[in-house]
């Protein structure tokens, strides 16, 4: 005979995994979680982009062309500055190529730290392969100088040849340089001062707002996160806070925080690519998807006349019913043959249950031989069905 207190036990202990198995199935997307740092930015903390133009000099004989003007004329400005009198003068030198120089301004660059820079040519040089930039100023939105490039560039790859034939791997009219220049300004933050952030999602969707903003107040104390919209969370310090912005922004990153990711269907028809997101829903649905090939093939043929076939008068070649050539010596045909195959594949019926997760669509879709570009026709036309529960997106 059981004893009553085990059989409350057992109750409980009952209640308690039921619990836990409807918790697992109401909220499964809270299962899955990322760093705050991954899927938000901080407001404020941006990078800049920098550009520039200058010379790319030391080729081996692979820069541009001497008929470029740009080039020539920016050979003779260089000249001039190094106190050679180049003006007017006839350069030529296949040994120089003009160039734009792009990089990326990090967030609270100090002046004299390193940033890498890109190199691409902009005339005609075959390779900038071996070369070196010459000393140019990269310059922000605004028009400041903001970082100064020079060093010799790395392309990862070659261009050889000879006049019949030649060998290229990889792209060699662009190359990069690591560290290749120096911060010459730094842009002004306030940001320690601040008592005030903004969280930004990088995907807004207001639910993982909002569930941002909870766990942001209940991990940290002394702070007021208030939801804004849909991919906007402002945080405010309160007088009790210990530290500043950058403490807060320290705390806020290493936070775990659920990603609901909504149901979409990426397609791609040029590559064949199809990305499905796991919340993708289909209702009840009948699939049925046959391939139809159909090959039209056309062949000249012609019919030429014996040796002694009856000639006609006066041996002059004639045109006769039809576009029919008589030529002398007898008549010669031209026809053609066209022939039409059709080849219908046999299409098998496939029931969809309402409900199904995507993986078991892309399971019974692969179960009957379904390429990537027929997945794609049947995903659309399950859509305009109105049976799929998705986002569609073609790009």
């Amino acid at each position: 005979m059981r004893h009553p207190g085990n059989k409350a036990r057992f109750a409980r202990t009952t209640l308690l995994i039921y619990i836990i198995i409807g918790a697992i199935y109401l909220f499964p997307s809270l299962s899955d979680g990322a760093r705050l740092k991954d899927v938000a930015s901080i407001g404020g903390v941006r990078e800049n982009q920098l550009i520039g133009y200058g010379l790319l000099v030391g080729l081996a004989g692979t820069g541009d062309d001497i008929k470029n003007g740009f080039t020539r004329e920016s050979l003779a400005n260089m000249l001039t500055r190094q106190g050679l009198a180049m003006k007017d003068k006839n350069i030529k030198s296949a040994n120089a190529a003009a160039v734009m120089i792009t990089a990326t301004l990090p967030p609270f660059s100090k002046i004299g730290s390193k940033i890498d820079v890109m190199v691409s040519s902009i005339g005609d040089s075959k390779s900038l392969h071996g070369g070196t930039l010459l000393m140019s100023p990269l310059r922000g939105a605004d028009g400041e100088i903001y970082a100064v490039a020079q060093g010799a560039v790395t392309i990862g790859g070659f261009s050889a040849g000879g006049a019949g034939a030649g060998v290229t791997k990889n792209h060699t009219s662009v190359a990069r340089i690591v560290n290749g220049a120096t911060v010459e300004r730094e842009l002004i933050h306030a940001f320690e001062q601040n008592r005030t952030l903004t969280i930004n999602l990088y995907q807004p969707d207001f639910s993982n707002a909002i569930r941002t903003g909870v766990i942001v107040n209940k991990e940290i104390n002394n702070v007021v996160a208030t939801t804004v919209d849909s991919s906007t969370i402002v945080v405010t310090m309160k007088e009790g806070f210990q530290g500043n912005a950058v403490n807060l922004v320290s705390l806020i990153e290493s936070l775990e925080v659920p990603v609901d990711a909504p149901a979409v269907v990426v397609l791609n028809e040029k590559t064949g690519t199809v990305v499905m997101g796991e919340n993708v829903r289909i209702s009840t649905v009948a699939i049925a998807h046959g391939n139809l090939s159909i090959q039209i093939k056309e062949d000249t043929r012609v019919s030429q006349p014996l040796p002694f076939a009856p000639r006609p008068q006066n041996g002059q070649p004639v045109t006769g019913p039809g576009g029919v050539i008589v030529a002398p010596g007898g008549q010669t045909v031209v026809s053609k043959d066209t022939t039409v195959t059709v080849d219908e594949a046999k299409a098998q019926l496939m029931l969809l249950q309402k409900g199904v997760t995507i993986q078991e669509v892309v399971r019974a879709l692969n179960s009957i031989g379904v390429t990537p570009r027929d997945l794609i026709t049947i995903l659309q036309t399950i859509k305009a069905a109105g049976a799929m529960q998705a986002d569609l997106k073609i790009i």
